[in-house]
């Protein structure tokens, strides 16, 4: 079995390691646990605002494909052409993969 190895915590400032150091022995629990909590929470808050984001694009891209095309004004043109090709999808023999 390997033996464990604990996490190499370098600080180029002294002054921070120091004030890191102090704030995990406020918190009661390693310097390497409180980086790693430190580090976890970060991931986690980065996640709940992509997550909400996402959420908030997802809703309105759903609201625009709700509307669909019924509040488009299509031309005469567009209309006629959407017709001639739903009649010839609808003759007999056309429209089906072969």
């Amino acid at each position: 079995m390997s033996e464990t190895k604990a996490m190499n915590l370098r600080f180029p400032d002294p002054e921070q390691r120091a004030a890191i150091a102090a704030a995990a022995k406020q918190e009661g629990v390693s310097l390497q646990e409180y980086i790693l909590s430190a580090a976890y929470a970060r991931a986690t808050a980065v996640e709940q605002r992509f997550l909400e984001h996402f959420r908030e694009s997802m809703a309105h891209s759903g609201a625009a494909f709700a509307t669909g095309l019924d509040g488009v004004d299509r031309s005469a043109e567009e209309r006629a052409a959407e017709s001639r090709a739903r009649q010839e999808l609808e003759l007999p023999g056309r429209g089906h993969a072969a």
